[in-house]
């Protein structure tokens, strides 16, 4: 066997910190039983000014389980649907599910009723937890007993103390009649006061199945245990200095990695407090930061850019905040400076995947790069390959990015193929191979360059355009589609749309949108559309979707760009 060379980026290393992070041999929810007991009357979240101790956050969660067990049905190895925007029941419902030793199957709170469709099947989730106002998208399913049980709640059950902090209309809805037969409500579940069954949890059993998108554009279910989501929260807690006593803004959304890690999983094993918010608002943010002294935020650059000029932003003391990190997308040079400059601040720019639980990469804290993937963590071994070789390229080349890391998930949900595309074994290693075009500088810091995979990255939500396409196809005017990645200030990255019409067919950007908005996620929406009469085609007619990419100049009569 060949010998390695000493990685480049152990001179980077942060001082202090040892090279491998063993995952702690727990649970997630006993790692949450854990900061019950050191914790019990300390703030978990905060909600609108009403703060749930760790005590109460742990009462609620053993009596959803003991209502999923004794009246869902729910037993180990099941897999349960959970969608919602960000609230203390999101936090709430997922313990209770792992409480029981099941599966849960984070859904976008903007998915449609089509797209539901395939992660109820493909998941084989037979129960859900969901906010009120989800409830259409997954109605059917509990008509046809596709889904034969589903607990909702309401945002504003959650809300308790009074505050002066604007609350949105649909946070303080009041409960809506549930008047299914399959539906129980939140406050009935809880109430019931039903007794879970011992916990029995290891940390190896699956307890995440968060679905991600591919190249074939049917989204997939990435299987992660509660060895591999400790790995990476406990590690990137770790790197970053956080603490007990660390509060944490919790603004991204939960169902994604990003938010789930930083705004649940690391506060809850830590016994930190987290500020949480169900959806973005610079002015309130900036009120929660100066009031409850938060001091660690991960956000996406587009989040950060749009808080910080805000006049909110300029009035309030942000003095307690040390840490703000995050990922998806490069933090823009301007704003680094505007961060150093006025703040005080450097935004510590990592990177991750679903698949790899989100924190694989990060920038050492006060050695850190911009625009840069950063350096691979604890135990993680990276490495740039030829894509169509595998073979290791020399520093510097641009290439694959493989990763070998306690933090990567099993597989894909069953889906042998695509598992056999995605790893492979070297040096008695197994990576994943991440799709991403990287290189690595003298230094060993990590740099992307490009995507192998057709993926467009709209605020750190990932969209295929494989899927997106497939969707556009079905649109009957439609003859052909390319879907692209177009920048976006604000966004990082939007959808671009080019089609053709079928032969005497009418068709505008206006009416297409709104097709899409009917179909699919809403981020997924193309921004732009753009008509043409034919699209590019290699000789054995595939579409040349790179050639489309690089130019992404118009070359026809009509183009359109939605709000």
């Amino acid at each position: 066997m060949t010998v390695r060379p000493p990685a480049p980026w152990l001179d980077a290393w942060p001082q202090g910190l040892p090279r491998e992070l063993p995952a702690p041999r727990v649970t997630l929810y006993q790692h949450l039983a854990a900061a019950t007991q050191r914790h019990p009357d300390k703030p978990a979240i905060v909600f609108f000014d009403t703060a749930i101790s760790f005590a109460a956050l742990q009462a609620q969660v053993d009596a959803l389980a003991g209502h999923l067990q004794h009246r869902a049905g729910v037993r180990h190895g099941d897999r349960v649907l959970l969608m919602s925007q960000n609230c203390p029941q999101f936090t709430i419902a997922f313990h209770a599910i792992v409480r029981c030793g099941a599966v849960v199957v984070p859904v976008n709170a903007m998915s449609t009723a089509t797209e539901l469709d395939h992660y109820i099947a493909d998941s084989g989730a037979a129960v859900a937890m969901a906010a009120q106002e989800l409830l259409p998208a997954m109605r059917a399913a509990l008509d046809d007993g596709r889904l034969r049980h589903a607990v909702v709640h309401c945002y504003a059950e959650a809300l308790g103390a009074v505050t002066d902090l604007p609350v949105p209309e649909w946070v303080a809805a009041p409960r809506i009649a549930l008047d299914h037969p399959r539906i129980a409500a939140w406050a009935d579940a809880l109430g019931a006061g039903l007794v879970p069954q011992p916990d029995q949890g290891t940390p190896d059993d699956l307890c995440v199945l968060p679905y991600t998108s591919g190249t074939t554009g049917r989204p997939k279910g990435c299987m992660h245990t509660h060895r591999t989501l400790l790995a990476s929260t406990i590690g990137a807690a770790l790197w970053r200095g956080l603490h007990a006593e660390s509060v944490v803004m919790g603004v991204a959304p939960l169902f994604h990695l990003l938010g789930m890690q930083n705004a649940m999983l690391m506060p809850m094993a830590l016994g930190a407090t987290v500020v949480m918010m169900p959806r973005w608002d610079a002015a309130t943010a900036a009120r929660l930061i100066e009031r409850y002294r938060v001091s660690a935020w991960a956000a996406p650059p587009a989040m950060l850019n749009d808080f910080f000029a805000h006049p909110e932003a300029q009035q309030r003391d942000l003095a307690s905040l040390a840490i703000l990190n995050g990922g998806g997308a490069a933090m823009p040079e301007a704003v680094s400076e505007m961060l150093q400059e006025r703040f005080g601040l450097s935004y510590i720019e990592g990177y991750g995947l679903s698949e790899t639980a989100s924190f694989l990469h990060c920038n050492p804290v006060g050695r850190g790069k911009r625009q840069c993937l950063g350096i691979p963590a604890f135990g993680v071994d990276s490495r740039i390959v030829d894509p169509e070789t595998l073979a290791e390229l020399p520093m510097g080349e641009v290439g694959e990015l493989v990763t070998s890391a306690p933090q990567v998930m099993l597989g894909y949900w069953h889906d042998d193929a695509a598992n056999a595309q995605a790893f492979f074994e070297r040096d008695g290693l197994r990576f994943f191979r991440t799709g991403d075009l990287a290189s690595i500088d003298l230094d060993g810091y990590f740099f992307m360059r490009d995507r192998l995979k057709r993926m467009i990255n709209v605020s750190g939500f990932k969209v295929w355009p494989a899927e997106v396409e497939s969707l556009l196809y079905e649109h009957p005017a439609l003859h052909e589609a390319c879907v692209i990645a177009v920048p976006d200030l604000r966004q990082g990255e939007s959808v671009k749309a080019v089609v053709v019409r079928k032969p005497d067919t009418e068709l505008d950007a206006a009416q297409l949108t709104a097709w899409c908005r009917e179909r699919m996620a809403a981020y997924k929406v193309p921004r732009q559309i753009e008509f043409r009469s034919a699209l590019p085609k290699s000789s054995t007619g595939k579409i040349l979707w790179r050639a489309i990419q690089d130019a992404n100049t118009s070359t026809s009569t009509e183009s359109t760009t939605q709000p």
